[in-house]
């Protein structure tokens, strides 16, 4: 575990460094668990933002965006069921008056064990080398069977008694597994208590008249309660979507991770509403679509899995996780929930308007099922982040800090070089730049000798560093080099558009799906 702390103590110093996160008003000691995404930062989360909008809006013909408000009428919170049942079961430590997440005390306790899994298959891998046979090993080795079936047990139960809010059963397993208080190890807990997330404000000009509402928890129910105006305006027909991207307001006690988990956040969603009884293929289909979309990045097969959920919540029949190995273990990245009609007919009793669709091919109006995808922005942020922070050793026994970031995210494409600042070489390396950057974003860097400009750019994560010599002024060809290779070729100048388009452009990266 201690490696894993360690890589995510880089993760955060490295995103710092090269200008990708930075501390929310820092300068005022910083805001817990709120951060600004810095000048790299906003690149690499506008195009993870776009690959995301790409894949899921322009390249579906029945699935459109939209862009609701933060601010929603208050009846919406309760409609939803937020107003009385968005909360988190919460412990304090007595001695060290700190709280804590119960459910997440408990996942981190079954996190320890997954370790020890983990710790088994290395050895193992070590001691068979290349006959190692890792599913086999995982599904047949006595030790490794035991702790797999007390981390099942242990998550069962905690799922059986959060549906069933059974707070005192979630606090006695905390005293059962003998987990200590993280700051402390003092395990002397008080009763878990259920605390609401929402943050509340108000409208209206005085105190008096004012109205008490609430920053948005999810961005979904701007979609729900938008349903009929896109569809009728869109002419659109079951079975379609309706996408969006936005902020989302929680007041998370345990904010934790980073950027992981945070009280202002930003999620991509989309519902696709449906036909009743056709949920199960829907679900199936979503899934292996998340799926390919994660995939086709090239972070590694292995890095993700799905998490079936043991704890439904009372309004949907079927809901999994895809989760990615962070340094901190797997967790959760994306949720695929099969949210029955709940959410239209809840806004329908609430506002006594109906939010029926008129399917004429069974001439007979319905409530359509929701079938929703929903992903942490932020979250894939980290993902993407931390899984591309490399450091390499090289044949000349020195080391490299990359990032190697999938090209099509990478805030800057290509970053130009004049080999020395003089002989004419920055203008042609300019002009390149300013044909360039029509197309891409762009870097030009004269500072320092070109190897150590090299590594300014491998640690930034760019693709490219093409350089700007003397015989370019003789022959139109520049140096380009490739970021994880560490390769160099010569190529013209009249080339570079295509060569670096064919590395990060959208189709190119889409097409793996």
């Amino acid at each position: 575990m201690a490696n894993n702390d360690d890589q995510f103590k880089k993760v955060i110093s490295h995103a710092k460094e090269y200008g990708y996160v930075f501390q929310s008003s820092e300068i005022y000691d910083g805001l817990s668990a709120v951060y600004d995404y810095a000048q790299n930062g906003a690149e690499l989360k506008k195009n993870i933002r776009d690959y995301w909008w790409k894949a899921m809006v322009q390249m579906h013909d029945n699935i459109v965006g939209i862009d609701a408000a933060i601010f929603m009428h208050p009846t919406t919170w309760k409609a939803s069921g937020h107003v009385d049942a968005f909360s988190d079961p919460l412990i304090d430590n007595k001695d060290s008056k700190k709280r804590y997440r119960a459910d997440v005390l408990v996942e981190d306790y079954c996190l320890k064990i997954e370790a020890k899994i983990d710790k088994e298959v290395a050895k193992a891998a070590k001691r068979f080398g290349e006959t190692f046979n890792k599913e086999e090993f995982l599904a047949t080795n006595g030790r490794v069977l035991g702790y797999q079936e007390k981390i099942d047990t242990i998550l069962k139960r905690l799922g059986k008694s959060l549906e069933a809010e059974d707070l005192a059963d979630v606090k006695a397993l905390i005293e059962e597994l003998e987990i200590a208080c993280p700051l402390s190890g003092s395990r002397n807990w008080t009763d878990v208590k259920q605390f609401n997330l929402m943050f509340g404000t108000k409208l209206g000009a005085t105190a008096e008249t004012a109205m008490d509402l609430y920053l948005r928890p999810e961005t979904a129910q701007g979609i729900f309660v938008n349903f009929l105006n896109v569809q009728k305006t869109g002419r659109m027909k079951i079975p379609f979507g309706i996408a969006q991207t936005g902020k989302a307001f929680r007041n998370e006690i345990v904010a934790r991770q980073f950027i992981f988990r945070m009280r202002e956040f930003e999620q991509m969603e989309m519902q696709f509403f449906i036909k009743p009884g056709t949920q199960k293929k829907w679900f199936e289909h979503w899934k292996e679509t998340r799926m390919k979309w994660h995939l086709s990045l090239g972070m590694g097969q292995d890095n993700y899995r799905f998490h079936d959920h043991e704890k439904l919540a009372h309004y949907a029949d079927a809901a999994t996780d895809i989760e990615f190995k962070f340094p901190f273990g797997f967790k959760e990245l994306e949720g695929i929930h099969s949210r029955t009609d709940f959410d239209l007919k809840q806004h329908e009793e609430f506002s006594g308007k109906k939010l029926q669709y008129f399917d004429h091919e069974d001439n007979a109006s319905y409530t359509p099922y929701v079938l929703e995808t929903s992903i942490g922005l932020d979250r894939m942020f980290l993902a993407v982040f931390s899984n591309a922070l490399v450091e390499e050793e090289l044949d000349n026994n020195t080391t490299r800090t990359v990032l190697k970031l999938p090209a099509v995210l990478a805030p800057v494409k290509a970053a130009i070089f004049p080999l020395v600042k003089k002989d004419g070489l920055p203008e042609v390396a300019k002009q390149i730049v300013e044909d360039l950057k029509w197309d891409f974003n762009v870097f030009y860097d004269e500072k320092d000798a070109v190897g150590k400009r090299y590594r300014r750019q491998d640690a930034n994560g760019t693709p490219f560093c093409i350089t700007v010599d003397h015989d370019t002024l003789t022959d139109n060809t520049v140096t380009i080099r490739h970021r994880d290779t560490m390769e160099q070729k010569r190529v013209a100048i009249s080339d570079l558009k295509d060569i670096i388009k064919k590395e990060v452009d959208v189709k190119e990266w889409l097409m793996k799906m």
